[in-house]
């Protein structure tokens, strides 16, 4: 269902970006929920895992989208928005590692098609949840407040107590649209629109 060609450029391109990222930031940073995508997606794609496709979909869509519209906004105005990609700007990076770094800008287009042609698997969502409750825990000791893995350090003056909580909340707020994507979609909105009907 996915051709060999996407396969094997995208594991080239992780294959080569993983040692130079390691030298860069170090193994704590592949503990950022983008960069467990960025190398889960490996496997799913050759697998043509629908579940696994699904819960880094689940995982990362929605933040992936926000880094977007906070870096293109930032290219076009010289401003930040909301801070997600400021280290794209940052002369003290050398424009190689940032090059790199643009795997966000395809990694939600990549998920979204694999949706697409996989289909939606109803447990990612579960199973990400449970992925979640074991990365947060070690972002949070095996990361220093200046790293803030997975911001679990905090945002602002949030507490990571805080970020925990923030992370389930919008694990489940994108779970629905993410749906809407998928290849079920129809059925989904159909037993969406059932429950309306009957009150459930």
């Amino acid at each position: 269902m996915i051709p060999p060609g996407p396969k094997i450029i995208y594991t080239l391109f992780v294959c080569a970006l993983v040692p130079i990222y390691w030298r860069q930031y170090g193994p704590t940073n592949f503990l950022w929920f983008s960069d467990i995508a960025l190398l889960a997606l490996v496997p799913a794609l050759w697998l043509e895992n629908a579940l696994l496709v699904s819960m880094l979909a689940i995982s990362v869509v929605f933040f992936e989208a926000l880094w977007n519209i906070d870096f293109f906004f930032h290219l076009a105005t010289g401003k930040s928005l909301i801070g997600l990609s400021a280290y794209m700007f940052d002369p003290k990076i050398p424009l190689f590692i940032r090059g790199l770094s643009c795997f966000h800008i395809v990694l939600p287009v990549i998920l979204l098609w694999g949706l697409h042609r996989l289909g939606y698997d109803r447990r990612g969502f579960l199973w990400q949840a449970i992925v979640a409750l074991v990365v947060l825990p070690f972002s949070y000791l095996l990361s220093n407040s200046r790293e803030n893995v997975n911001w679990v350090y905090g945002f602002g003056q949030k507490s990571a107590e805080d970020y925990a909580c923030a992370a389930v909340r919008n694990s489940v707020n994108v779970a629905v649209p993410t749906r809407y994507l998928s290849a079920d979609a129809p059925s989904f909105r159909q037993d969406l629109s059932h429950r309306r009907m009957t009150g459930r």
